[in-house]
């Protein structure tokens, strides 16, 4: 049969992660030098569907983004055109706009849309499949909690720079003889903090797929104290929790499809620290956006032009309504009707947190 296919459309919705450009240069490659089709790029995610703003991608214009952070196409995590927020008679309320976007799409003879996204993202992608438009999803979070898919780039490169500020607070910490308490990002997985903790050399690692008491944090701490290490680096996702307590929210962003935004767990858990530590200051650092942000590491960089470079091909062989994943480290595909809501978290009793609890790394659980 013969592939009608023409001009597709690519967009990048949700937080920005490292990779998203080398997607987006390896699918407009492969797209021109591979296949001839012509290519544009929606900015700010949705929104840009939505009003129709989207530049051309050439061979030009994605030159030089290989190893750059962040989305040459910007992006958004506020914009869901089934749930879009319009203006109506003065009152802001919550409408479906997604016809709008689907005559977009027919009106620049774009054939298929490419989304490059995580679950909310990807959500929307599924419901425009359902409305008929031919579209191919690529996984897109540094939290690596995407079910569908063995790894997600941004991942490594977020546990890299982790890794590398660590090592920075542990000479400070030890110069001071301090408790030094990390907030890593992550949401409610605990993949960053493990993987960061353990190569960053850090003593406790706390995640939200292990509940953790004070107790047994000032327990390590005075083991520390008593072997001639009088410091203590202390890594913590953002989602992890006290036993019987409840994730630390820094804010409600109403206007946002997924709303809460966490943090504050290092400042919290420093100044429950602070109350039966009297030896030792304890100071809290919250890495935030520096974890996505700087250039890719190779390893993410060449992950993400698999990604895209699949994307492209999927394309070609019709594989719609599907996205592309990698299963026991080949490239496969995955109806977005299964993505969405497959999310995965660490292992409590898996090889990493064995190997940790091994070599005298607590979480807090004792």
């Amino acid at each position: 049969m013969e592939n009608k296919i023409k001009k597709i459309g690519i967009l990048t919705g949700g937080g920005d992660a490292p990779g998203l450009n080398a997607v987006i240069r390896a699918i407009t490659r492969t797209a021109i030098l591979k296949y001839g089709y012509e290519v544009i790029g929606y900015k700010f995610g949705y929104r840009g569907l939505y009003n129709n703003d989207f530049m051309p991608l050439t061979l030009d214009s994605v030159s030089g983004i290989l190893h750059k952070g962040g989305t040459i196409l910007y992006s958004s995590n506020k914009d869901n055109l089934f749930e879009y927020l319009v203006e109506e008679d003065g009152k802001t309320v919550k409408k479906d706009v997604s016809d709008v976007a689907v005559e977009n799409l027919k009106n620049e003879g774009v054939d298929v849309l490419v989304v490059l996204g995580g679950d909310g993202t990807l959500t929307s992608a599924r419901d425009f499949a359902r409305k008929g438009v031919k579209v191919i999803g690529v996984p897109k979070t540094i939290d690596n909690d995407l079910g569908a898919t063995d790894i997600t780039f941004g991942f490594d490169t977020a546990v890299s720079i982790v890794t590398e500020l660590l090592g920075r607070i542990h000479t400070t910490a030890e110069s001071h003889h301090r408790v030094m308490v990390v907030e890593a990002m992550g949401r409610n997985a605990g993949f960053i903090a493990l993987h960061a903790g353990i190569a960053g050399s850090a003593d406790v690692i706390l995640i939200p797929e292990i509940p953790y008491n004070v107790d047994s944090i000032v327990k390590r701490v005075k083991e520390r104290d008593e072997h001639g290490q009088p410091f203590t680096i202390i890594v913590v996702a953002e989602g992890a929790t006290e036993k019987g307590g409840e994730v630390v929210v820094n804010k409600i962003v109403e206007d946002s499809p997924d709303p809460i935004r966490l943090g504050g767990i290092a400042n919290k858990l420093a100044n429950d620290l602070e109350k039966v530590i009297k030896n030792h200051e304890v100071r809290s650092v919250v890495l935030g956006h520096v974890q996505r942000g700087g250039d890719t590491t190779p390893y993410d960089r060449i992950l993400s032009t698999r990604y895209g470079a699949e994307a492209a091909d999927m394309i070609a062989e019709g594989k719609f309504g599907n996205m592309v994943c990698i299963r026991d480290g080949h490239m496969s595909s995955v109806s977005l009707e299964e993505v969405i809501g497959s999310n995965k978290s660490v292992d409590p009793k898996g090889e990493l947190v064995r190997i940790a609890k091994n070599i005298g790394i607590s979480f807090g659980d004792e």
